[in-house]
């Protein structure tokens, strides 16, 4: 598969690395355009890849694109790219850029708006994604296999679960950041050194996370598992409850989404 990408940044970088490492494309089969001479050097010289300047060089003979910039370049890259991508399947993960966007600046019908998450740098990611009516099913297969070089994805019906997907996965890894962050500091506290305090959290984290999917239970019944009558799991939790732990992550969810919609609203 020729794909060519648009943006080589941390999150470009991530979906060149998954492809390659799962196999979907070839160095060879890459083209990625950056203004940064250091990125394109870097992008060269560790994965192979050709790397250039100029965003039309970047998407000639592709037939994936993938937008992999900030949102406050995109006015100017679908200027520069419209009509020539007019028949190749886009990939966009530009936070806010909604579909009709993309079809109006580039004067073209076939393309994908993603939603990642940071994870995906490390091939853990979770990428919620839809398309217009007209991407063919061979061409939705090729977007799922770059996707899921990132970690998990997940195809949604309707354009307006992107901007629940930003406010859950995409912005769900800096509330989780927050909460090992919290556990943490909470076990200095009780006299833990750091490091132990640490270590003990992350794998409590990741051991909780994959046990819910491993048995397929719900979160609810696998705390209860934990949790013994007038035990000290019990004090814990009550003290979570009495805080709000439960509505202030609603309310985070909440703002999340009302700020994704007004971003894509301009």
């Amino acid at each position: 598969m020729k794909i060519g990408f648009v943006g080589g940044g941390v999150m470009g970088e991530a979906i060149i690395k998954g492809v390659l490492a799962k196999g979907v494309a070839r160095p060879v089969d890459i083209v990625v355009s950056d203004i940064s001479k250091a990125r394109r050097d870097l992008l060269n010289k560790q994965y192979g890849v050709k790397a250039v300047t100029d965003n039309r060089q970047a998407v000639d003979g592709a037939e994936v694109v993938v937008l992999a910039i900030k949102p406050q370049e995109l006015h100017k890259v679908l200027g520069e790219l419209k009509g020539l991508t007019a028949k190749q399947l886009i990939i966009s993960i530009v936070a806010g850029a909604t579909l009709d966007t993309l079809c109006q600046g580039l004067g073209g019908e076939y393309v994908v708006r993603t939603m990642p998450n940071m994870p995906a740098q490390i091939g853990e990611g979770m990428t919620v994604w839809t398309a217009t009516p007209e991407v063919s099913e061979s061409q939705k297969g090729m977007a799922q296999s770059i996707l899921a070089a990132l970690g998990g994805e997940l195809y949604v019906s309707a354009e307006k679960y992107i901007d629940m997907a930003t406010a859950v996965s995409g912005s769900g890894p800096a509330y989780v950041f927050l909460i090992i962050e919290a556990l943490t500091d909470a076990g200095v506290h009780i006299g833990l050194p750091r490091d132990m305090a640490e270590k003990m959290v992350i794998q409590t984290v990741l051991g909780s996370a994959r046990s819910v999917k491993a048995t397929g239970k719900h979160p609810a019944e696998l705390k209860n598992r934990v949790t013994s009558p007038g035990g000290t799991t019990a004090e814990g939790l009550l003290q979570l409850e009495s805080g709000g732990l439960r509505s202030l992550l609603l309310r985070a969810v909440i703002a999340a989404y009302e700020k994704s919609k007004s971003l894509g609203a301009k």
